[in-house]
């Protein structure tokens, strides 16, 4: 997969892109970055990229000619049309759906704003998607930008250290993980649930199910809504639901 990044303060990306997960996937071949300053695309000799709004109004609005001339750029020799992402917080709310979906693409582009807005012909005529991570503003779209990257370059072949490693993470399966345990199982008292410990493997997946419907009943009962359970499911979530 190839990732670019547009951005006026590409120096943000070097310690995330440099670090983890993200590295090795790059060292492993499983993707390329790309960081991009596209106030190097400019057609002014002062490099500005941005400018008032018509119409009046407080901010500075991102001009449409540096974005299209960056993206015409890095696509020039590419044969299929990348995914173009406009993080934005008007956008899609981000989710781990989304993620998987970008996650099968070869290329994407990632456009990160700052001042008061976008032109709207970038929208228009530049875009394929539009994100937002959360119903909440940021200074730019950098720190969102590294979320959607974080979150595709993990599903990729190969970069986790297990082929399933993502599958049964929360949202994944529609709904969330159940508790993990680890050594030692007793610690200060508190003690792993037994049933971890007994190599039943069937008693440990049923274990398992009853606790992603506890605590996604808990947490984000919202979830259950849409996902199709079956009867055995349904019965443990009524029992769950007694439980209050």
């Amino acid at each position: 997969m190839k990732i670019d990044i547009l951005s006026i303060f590409p120096e943000m990306f070097s310690g995330v892109l440099e670090s983890s997960i993200l590295n090795k996937a790059a060292e492993k071949g499983a993707v390329q970055y790309r960081v991009t300053d596209f106030r190097e695309y400019a057609d002014n000799k002062h490099k500005t990229v941005d400018d008032y709004p018509y119409g009046g109004g407080a901010g500075m609005v991102l001009k449409a000619q540096p974005i299209f001339d960056a993206i015409t750029s890095l696509t020039s020799e590419s044969e299929k049309k990348p995914r173009v992402v406009l993080m934005c917080p008007q956008g899609e709310r981000y989710s781990q759906r989304k993620a998987e979906e970008l996650a099968k693409e070869e290329h994407i582009i990632l456009i990160c704003g700052h001042y008061e807005g976008y032109d709207e012909r970038i929208r228009e005529h530049m875009v394929t998607d539009e994100i937002s991570i959360g119903d909440y503003v940021l200074t730019g779209g950098e720190l969102a930008a590294m979320v959607v990257v974080d979150s595709v370059v993990r599903l990729l072949p190969d970069v986790l250290g297990k082929a399933a490693s993502h599958e049964q993470d929360s949202f994944s399966t529609g709904l969330l993980e159940h508790p993990h345990y680890t050594r030692p199982a007793d610690f200060r008292g508190m003690r792993v649930p037994d049933v971890l410990l007994s190599g039943n493997h069937a008693n440990i997946e049923e274990w398992r199910t009853k606790e992603t419907l506890r605590r996604t009943w808990n947490r984000r009962p919202d979830l259950l809504e849409a996902f199709p359970l079956t009867d055995q499911q349904k019965n443990w979530l009524e029992e769950i639901k007694k439980e209050r």
